[in-house]
């Protein structure tokens, strides 16, 4: 996978978690955070931690694992 893709998948999750996260929370600051600095474990912890949809966590789980195969990760 490429670094455009990669970087695609991270803004894709950052975009779909700001619609369905409106409020501010610290949580979403640690998940932001985690993203910023490319650390796809760091965001997998952070996100069992929100309540959602059984399709939700499918989407999340997709775009968490295209993230970790394009930084080399299992």
């Amino acid at each position: 996978m490429s670094a455009a893709s990669d970087r695609s998948a991270q803004v894709g999750l950052l975009r779909w978690l700001r619609r369905q996260l409106r409020q501010p929370i610290a949580l979403r600051e640690h998940l932001e955070a985690a993203v910023a600095n490319d650390d796809p474990a760091e965001a997998r912890r952070v996100l069992e931690r929100f309540e959602f949809t059984e399709p939700q966590r499918r989407y999340v789980e997709q775009l968490l694992a295209r993230w970790e195969q394009g930084a080399g990760r299992p």
